[in-house]
């Protein structure tokens, strides 16, 4: 079972979508949409960072930190998540286009924004927890991170979640979802 196959499962858990409605306030169903672009999103946006000597410095470096996360746990991690160290990682994971991101998930989902930043600062850490354990398991260095994001991404279940998240959010079909993000957001305000 892959990382994201393995987190999205563990996600989908009653209790987990139960704990992350009482932290936002936001409806189960909604969150569950949320969760299907969040994860692949975040992933996407680490993937490009690493594509990068410093992103790459900077991600392995963040990737260590939170590897020794009690991750196994999901709920009680939720429970227990430093939503201001959730903040500052999506600042270094969407750098400019952070608040674009939310926004665009926001006009997904039909959720609020900030409710999609409690749900983003509540899942960072998370993934950062189960990427600093398989880092550390696979003893992967920063210049072979990208690889093994890609690896992940390019997995049979978690490649279709990508698929679909990327056709969905893709505007321009370049495979990056990352640009269609920020001009998604843009077009918003310019109404």
């Amino acid at each position: 079972m892959d990382i994201l196959e393995m987190l999205t499962g563990q996600l989908n858990n009653k209790s987990v979508m139960d704990e992350l409605s009482r932290s936002t306030g936001a409806d189960k169903g909604k969150i569950e949409e949320a969760v299907k672009l969040c994860v692949p999103t975040l992933m996407e946006a680490m993937t490009k960072n690493a594509n990068t000597p410093q992103g790459a410095a900077s991600l392995s470096k963040a990737l260590d930190e939170h590897k020794n996360a009690n991750v196994e746990d999901v709920l009680g991690f939720l429970k227990n998540v430093d939503t201001k160290d959730g903040s500052k990682i999506l600042g270094h994971i969407f750098g400019s286009n952070n608040q674009n991101v939310q926004n665009n998930i926001s006009t997904q989902t039909g959720l609020k924004t900030n409710q999609v930043s409690g749900i983003l600062s509540m899942l960072a850490p998370l993934l950062l927890g189960m990427l600093g354990r398989q880092k550390s398991n696979k003893n992967v260095g920063s210049n072979d991170l990208s690889s093994m994001l890609g690896g992940i991404l390019g997995g049979s279940a978690s490649g279709g979640l990508m698929k679909t998240v990327t056709n969905m959010l893709d505007s321009d079909g370049d495979g990056n979802i990352m640009d269609d993000l920020g001009k998604l957001a843009g077009g918003l305000f310019k109404k």
